[in-house]
């Protein structure tokens, strides 16, 4: 997917605050306990996720996250299509006062590509 500069820019600047970690490292912590967010779009969802993921799209996670997780502690791992939106999103939500966010790297791509559990909403 073709992404400008400006987007890419953004991208960097919330990389440099958000913790990013592996999709063996998300699957561990989901293990034990952590949350895993897809944060992508609600047609993205619907085709395929992580197993065990929640799903609130990067245009609600800021409006919802209070609500659906209160405590800022909880352990939340955002991924996106390829690890960008989740960035941003990470961002913000430390931004808000979340303490233990990261940010799945290379996204939904890299959890197929490790042949990571998936499962279909439909």
């Amino acid at each position: 997917m073709y992404h400008t500069e400006g987007f890419l820019r953004l991208v960097e600047e919330s990389r440099k605050r958000v913790n990013e970690i592996s999709v063996q490292r998300a699957i561990e912590r989901q293990n034990a306990g952590a949350i895993l967010v897809d944060v992508r779009e609600d047609n993205e969802w619907e085709k395929a996720h992580a197993t065990g993921a929640r799903h609130m799209g990067r245009g609600i996670i800021e409006r919802d996250i209070e609500t659906a997780i209160p405590d800022k502690a909880t352990e939340l791992i955002l991924y996106c299509g390829g690890g960008f939106r989740s960035a941003l999103a990470a961002d913000n939500l430390q931004k808000m006062g979340y303490t233990n966010v990261f940010s799945m790297a290379g996204g939904w791509h890299a959890w197929n590509e490790a042949n990571a559990p998936v499962e279909s909403a439909e």
